[in-house]
C-alpha cells in the first residue's frame, strides 16, 4: 500500500465518518467511479480506531465526566457510595444511561440486518437517492424551532428513537451524525445537546464496528502488513476526523447546518445522473 493511498483512505474515513455526508456512501461511491479497491480488513480497523480517537480528543472531557458518574452510579447501587443529592445532577449521568440504551437498538439493527442494508443498496443509483434523504433531514433539522432539553431531561424514549435511527444510517447515503441530530433536534434537545450526544453515540458504534472487523480478521488470519502506511493512515483518520468534528459543531452553532444539504443533494444527484448516462 503506498503512502499516498493511506492518506487518500484516511482522509475519506475522518472527514465523511463524522461530517453529515454519509461515509459509506461516498466509500461506494469512490470505490464505483474511480475503481479503488476497499482498503484490508486490518486497514480498515486500523482508520477506525483513528476516527475513535478523533472522538476521545474532542470530547474528552465530558467522557471523562460520564466515567466518574457512571462509577459514582454503580457505587451508589451497590451501597458503597454515598448518594448524590437532589439537585445536583449535571447531566452526565443521565447522558451516559441513555447512551447505553440508545446503543441496543442499533447493535440489534446493525447484527440482525447489516448484510441486508450493505448488498440491497450498494448501487450507486441508489446512494443517489438516499443523499437526497439525508440532505431532507438536514435541512429539517436546520428549520427546527430550537428545543429546550438539557442532558438531565433525556429519556429513554427518546433514547431508544435515536438508536433506532442510528441504525438505520447502516444504509450507504444515510448519514449517521445527520440523522441521530437530526433525531435529537425532533425529540426536543437543544441543538448543543443534539450534537453532543450525536457524537458520543458514535463512540460505541465505531467501537464495536472495530471489534466485529477485528474478530474478521483473526478468524481470517490476515498478517499485518505495510505498518508505517497504516501508521500514516490512522494519524490521517484521527486528525481530520478532530478537525471534521470541529468544523461541524462551529457550523451548527451557527445554524448552518443546511449547507451539507445542498452538498448531499448536489452529490446525489450527480451519483445518479452518472448511473443513468455513463454508467
Amino acid at each position: 500500500m503506498s503512502v499516498f493511498y493511506a492518506i487518500l483512505l484516511g482522509l475519506i474515513q475522518g472527514l465523511t465518518e463524522f461530517l453529515p455526508i454519509s461515509s459509506s456512501g461516498h466509500l461506494v461511491a469512490f470505490q464505483q467511479i474511480f475503481h479503488i479497491e476497499g482498503a484490508s480488513m486490518v486497514f480498515d480497523v486500523v482508520l477506525h480506531l483513528g476516527t475513535l480517537v478523533a472522538v476521545f480528543a474532542f470530547y474528552w472531557r465530558d467522557i471523562v465526566s460520564m466515567i466518574n458518574e457512571f462509577f459514582q452510579w454503580i457505587g451508589e447501587l451497590l451501597g458503597i457510595r454515598k448518594p448524590k443529592a437532589k439537585g445536583s445532577d449535571d447531566g452526565y449521568r443521565t447522558m451516559i444511561i441513555m447512551i447505553i440504551i440508545a446503543t441496543i437498538p442499533t447493535a440489534l439493527i446493525g447484527f440482525i440486518f447489516n448484510d441486508l442494508f450493505e448488498k440491497a443498496f450498494s448501487s450507486i443509483r441508489i446512494v443517489g437517492f438516499t443523499l437526497l434523504i439525508t440532505g431532507i433531514l438536514l435541512w429539517l433539522s436546520n428549520r427546527m424551532l430550537k428545543g429546550r432539553k438539557q442532558a438531565k431531561d433525556i429519556s429513554v424514549g427518546d433514547s431508544i428513537i435515536i438508536g433506532l435511527l442510528q441504525g438505520l444510517a447502516i444504509t450507504p447515503g444515510i448519514s449517521r451524525s445527520g440523522t441521530t441530530i437530526f433525531a435529537g433536534m425532533l425529540r426536543g434537545f437543544n441543538i448543543e445537546l443534539a450534537t453532543k450526544f450525536s457524537f458520543l453515540l458514535s463512540i460505541p458504534a465505531i467501537l464495536g464496528a472495530t471489534v466485529l472487523e477485528g474478530k474478521k480478521v483473526l478468524e481470517m488470519g490476515e498478517a499485518l502488513t505495510d505498518v508505517f502506511p497504516m501508521l500514516i493512515g490512522f494519524t490521517v483518520a484521527a486528525v481530520s476526523g478532530y478537525y471534521a468534528i470541529r468544523f461541524l459543531v462551529d457550523l451548527i452553532s451557527k445554524k448552518k447546518l443546511h449547507y451539507f444539504s445542498y452538498y448531499c443533494w448536489g452529490a446525489g444527484i450527480l451519483l445518479i445522473l452518472y448511473s443513468l448516462v455513463l454508467h
